[in-house]
């Protein structure tokens, strides 16, 4: 499973109607693209400050890299993406792998060559 998590950052001037456009786009994917599970949008509620004007996102989960792959070029992602650009001034996406049967990052603890040896 992937994670595709998109991160905005809205400009000064946003248009609130902007975001909704958005929000209101990415809810129609639900069904529409093969191999997409769920998709949530909102704004970040985090309370440690460190969003960096990050202050909205969203997340679609995908049954496969494969997927996600397919997801990109797809007609209806095609269709979505001057939403987002009209939404936000700049845009950080993170993709994250999932096992379905723990919750968490794919592979062991030590499958990324950035993770700590563990002890």
């Amino acid at each position: 499973m992937i994670l595709h998590v998109v991160l905005l950052k809205p400009p000064p001037d946003a248009d609130p109607a902007a975001a909704l456009a958005l929000r209101d786009a990415l809810l129609a994917l639900r069904g529409r693209i093969p191999g997409l599970l769920d998709v949530h949008f909102g704004p970040n509620t985090s309370p440690e400050g460190l969003d960096h004007g990050f202050t909205l996102g969203f997340t679609v989960a995908f049954d496969s890299p494969a997927s996600r792959d397919a997801y990109l070029p797809h007609p209806a992602h095609r269709a979505v993406v001057p939403l987002v650009r009209a939404a936000s001034s700049e845009v950080l996406v993170f993709d994250l792998p999932l096992s379905l049967e723990t919750g968490t990052g794919a592979g062991t603890p030590n499958s990324s060559p950035l993770a700590p040896p563990l002890a």
